[in-house]
């Protein structure tokens, strides 16, 4: 699922706070909504390394390098030879070098080219047109048609939906082919939709509207067959993989070898439970395994970081949570363990360097606490472990080319971003810029605190981060927002400075908070496996814990908790205003899943399996045998353009609704897809605030929010 979380309505709903003293002034309305500054200050933007001895630093819209021991500060530009682009413009590919006029390079006018790529040595662009995969070459304009079987369900390097939304990702804007790193071949996708079921969205323009149709497989539907083919930039036959494109399988995104000579490709049995990774010979599409992981419950298939080939063309390091803990190996190329990097209790999250003559890995992991991010090193095999950055804070990083030295973007909810400069043993070597303005300690603005709450079966300390009312008293009683997404291993509870967007909320004497459940990712992949074939239900069961925690609570009102979120977080409250009605009052959705037949194969059979083999699961985890449970009011919000969760989720708990006469309420945004159209979000603010007026202040929405 393509998790979007609105950060409009985020921004309405969670405030940050300083632990400040002698709070006198209070935030004007624009401060309040962020949009004048108060407790910050513009501070430089700190972009990454022109070299190993100086970073880039942007003042006032102008680049400098700047020199890490002398910090001296000379003008910088980014060098040319990176600059140099394909597009598309006027349906045809145009290239643009650094110096010169935008060079044409295609001439179909009455077709779109998709997805121009340039060729690692800038010789070739490669693109896809009508459901084929091209090429053509730079210098003398020469077009080299690589495929000729691409029809309106047969795509050649263009992503059938579900890869493009589930599996390779929508950065990718649907391509699915790659140039290997001597720019000599090209791997690519070819995907067959004759058995994926068509979709309708309808698009009601017009006079007549019309229908927009895609190939969307829900759960338990066929999926689409796919091959893994490889051509010569040149021109040739295309070799292809020796798979069975008629298997029930999945493929994740390949990577070349650094020698062009192999490629690796993932593989995944439709069960999501057994990942391989193969071998590829390009020059006659002969695999070998090189390495087989089984779960009991399923395998993430990353489209980022899940293998990274080291230099010395012998090694790769892999990600994998098998453990119930993400973590780094190193591996041989045949694939061959050689050690865990990485261990324990705690995630990993990225790399952030790798000095392979040093045989040593700069990694970033959550291991402090599950709410923050550091920095950290260890050697290849798995000695000298050492965190790098400092505090209780969220650290962002920027390791410089050789190793040395990193940049340091930190914050937590109590503190402004800083920026820092480090050497690689954790020295601080300068602290280079603070966004706290002067009178910081000046302003009156609501506490905010980090808070972990007992699950309910005491196996877990669920995170939460909590924002009192500005003039907050023990003595009364507040309504409270609770903001969620809900998803599987997609926590949103972070260490880490918010600005003062959504501070009127406090001022208006409403209580905030944020969290996340046992499967939301701060307990690692055992944590999340609590929710394999059973979504729905232990989110639901921690959240009901928070809002027991809640409601226990003097200054809490009994009868005023808001619950909200978007996509799965607009699924989880629904649940909550009908299976969890009892302990929650009000609920904004956006964009839900309303029974996750509706859903996709991918997202959905990973977590729960097929409608098929878990019909009790889909039961259980649909919304709509719970609504003679309904009580309260739920606002409902969906795009009629979504493509990624269907508006006939909506549709169908709307129907359901009605069926049973009870009060809701309901609003489409028409031309909107997963995420609202800016033009719409507006109103939707608007109709946000009068909702929380109405129900949760039961006073009238003021004339300047109106």
């Amino acid at each position: 699922m393509n998790r979007f979380l609105s950060a409009a309505c985020v921004a309405l709903l969670i405030t940050s706070s300083a632990t400040v003293e002698a709070q006198t002034k209070k935030l004007t309305f624009d401060q309040a909504w962020g949009s004048s500054p108060s407790l910050t200050k513009s501070i430089s933007r700190f972009e990454g390394w022109a070299d190993a001895n100086h970073y880039i630093q942007r003042d006032n819209n102008q680049l400098f390098k700047v020199n890490v021991k002398t910090g001296k500060k000379e003008s910088y530009t980014y060098p040319t030879n990176t600059s140099t682009k394909v597009f598309v413009k006027d349906k045809d590919v145009f290239i643009q070098y650094p110096a010169g006029e935008a060079k044409k390079l295609t001439n179909s006018p009455e077709v779109d080219e998709q997805n121009p790529t340039l060729s690692p040595d800038g010789k070739y662009v490669a693109f896809t047109r009508k459901s084929d995969l091209y090429g053509l070459e730079v210098e003398t304009g020469k077009e080299i048609r690589y495929t000729n079987d691409g029809t309106d369900v047969i795509y050649n390097g263009w992503s059938s939906w579900v890869y493009y939304e589930e599996i390779l990702g929508r950065p990718t804007n649907y391509r699915a082919f790659w140039w290997s790193p001597d720019s000599k071949q090209i791997a690519f996708m070819r995907f067959d939709d004759t058995k994926v079921p068509m979709f309708p969205i309808y698009v009601s323009k017009g006079q007549h509207g019309y229908l927009e149709e895609t190939r969307y497989p829900k759960a338990g539907d066929p999926n689409p067959e796919v091959k893994v083919g490889f051509v010569k930039a040149a021109g040739s036959p295309v070799v292809w993989a020796d798979f069975n494109e008629k298997d029930d399988q999945y493929f994740g995104q390949p990577y070349w070898s650094f020698d062009s000579k192999s490629i690796m490709v993932q593989w995944m049995n439709r069960d999501q439970t057994n990942l391989k990774f193969y071998a590829v010979n390009p020059e006659n599409g002969q695999k070998k395994d090189i390495y087989n992981e089984e779960q009991p419950t399923w395998i993430n298939l990353d489209h980022d970081e899940r293998i990274t080939y080291l230099a010395d063309n012998k090694h790769y390091i892999l990600k994998s949570d098998k453990t119930g803990w993400a973590h780094y190996y190193l591996y041989t190329l045949d694939g061959k363990l050689i050690n865990p990097i990485t261990s324990g209790d705690w995630q990993v999250t990225s790399i952030a360097h790798i000095d392979e003559k040093g045989k040593v890995l700069y990694f970033t992991a959550r291991k402090e606490n599950s709410a923050t991010r550091d920095l950290y090193r260890v050697d290849f095999n798995g000695k000298n472990f050492q965190r790098l950055t400092f505090g209780d804070y969220t650290h962002n990083v920027m390791v410089s080319p050789d190793g040395k030295y990193f940049l340091t973007n930190y914050s937590n909810i109590h503190t402004p971003n800083k920026v820092a400069l480090l050497d690689n043993k954790g020295k601080v070597v300068k602290e280079l810029a603070d966004s706290k303005s002067a009178d910081f300690a000046s302003y009156k603005v609501a506490k905010r605190e980090y808070i972990t709450i007992p699950s309910e079966d005491g196996k877990f300390n669920l995170p939460a981060i909590i924002t009192y009312p500005t003039d907050f008293d023990e003595t009364k009683q507040y309504p409270v927002i609770m903001s969620i997404y809900g998803g599987p291993d997609a926590g949103t509870v972070r260490n880490t400075w918010k600005g003062t967007s959504g501070e009127f909320w406090s001022q208006e004497g409403v209580i905030q908070i944020e969290c996340d459940h046992r499967a939301s990712g701060h307990f690692g992949k055992q944590g999340v496996a609590w929710m394999h074939r059973n979504l729905g239900n232990w989110e639901l069961v921690d959240y009901i814990t928070i809002a027991k925690w809640l409601k226990a609570k003097p200054f809490v009102a009994k009868d005023k908790l808001l619950i909200t979120g978007h996509s799965y977080g607009g699924y989880m409250t629904c649940l909550a205003l009908t299976k969890g009605a009892d302990y929650f009052d009000f609920g904004i959705a956006g964009a839900p899943v309303t029974s996750w037949e509706l859903y996709d194969t991918h997202y959905t059979e990973r977590w729960m399996d097929t409608p098929q083999d878990n019909p009790e699961g889909y039961k259980n985890g649909s919304i709509l045998p719970y609504v003679d449970q309904y009580k309260g009011r739920l606002r409902i919000m969906h795009g009629d353009l979504d493509d990624n969760v269907h508006m006939q989720n909506a549709i169908q708990l709307v129907d359901a609704l009605t069926e049973r006469s009870v009060p809701f309420e309901l609003m489409i945004y028409p031309g909107s897809r997963h995420g609202f159209n800016r033009s719409k979000q507006a109103y939707d603010f608007k109709e946000r605030s009068r909702f929380y007026y109405q129900y949760l202040l039961e006073k009238p929405i003021p004339e300047n929010m109106k």
